[in-house]
């Protein structure tokens, strides 16, 4: 039976298309979740691994309690929900805090605290977004920050930011470096 509760509830989800996506919620640690972010035992090869066997790519997303770029991804880019379909469904997200205690292992088998595992690859700001390649081969016999395929500094605006995950998702980088990539041009640009 169709109420005025029902109709209205359709009305909002055509005309507010964004409105059944996830939102994000501030954790206890202060850093924004959204319930698709990867649930880790913080073992970066087994997660790069479990990554690759579900057909997406890993990426670790650096925040900080009371970082306002960090609001502003999750309240604006991560909002849009073209921008959120296309990371959930290509990518796992691991959140860490670029302060944090929470013993990480890395690929080469070291385990540091957060904050440690952030200077290790030079995490200097945050937000940033560090791409992994799609296999753990070789990894670990290279220093840390030639891991990485790419990394996202900071906030950009949101066509450049989904931008930057079509990059990695289509292997761009293996062509050349982002700001040379065809699609990090506008349309008609």
């Amino acid at each position: 039976m169709l109420t005025r509760r029902t109709i209205l509830a359709a009305g909002l989800t055509t005309v507010l298309p964004g409105a059944a996506s996830a939102r994000a919620t501030l954790g206890e640690d202060g850093l924004y979740k959204l319930d698709w972010y990867l649930e880790s035992f913080l073992d970066l090869g087994e997660d790069l691994a479990a990554a690759t066997a579900g057909g997406k790519r890993f990426a670790i997303l650096w925040g900080l309690k009371g970082c306002p770029a960090c609001r502003r991804m999750h309240e604006v880019h991560l909002a849009d929900p073209q921008t959120e379909r296309y990371i959930r469904e290509n990518f796992e997200i691991l959140h860490l805090n670029i302060l944090g205690q929470r013993p990480v292992t890395d690929f080469d088998g070291t385990r540091l605290g957060e904050k440690a595992f952030a200077a290790r690859y030079a995490i200097e700001g945050t937000p940033s977004i560090q791409f992994f390649p799609e296999t753990t081969e070789g990894l670990a016999s290279r220093v840390p920050v030639e891991r990485e395929v790419a990394r996202m500094p900071g906030l950009p605006d949101p066509r450049e930011f989904l931008a930057w995950f079509r990059f990695v998702r289509e292997k761009g980088y293996e062509r050349g470096a982002f700001a040379d990539w065809p699609g990090n041009r506008p349309a008609g640009g």
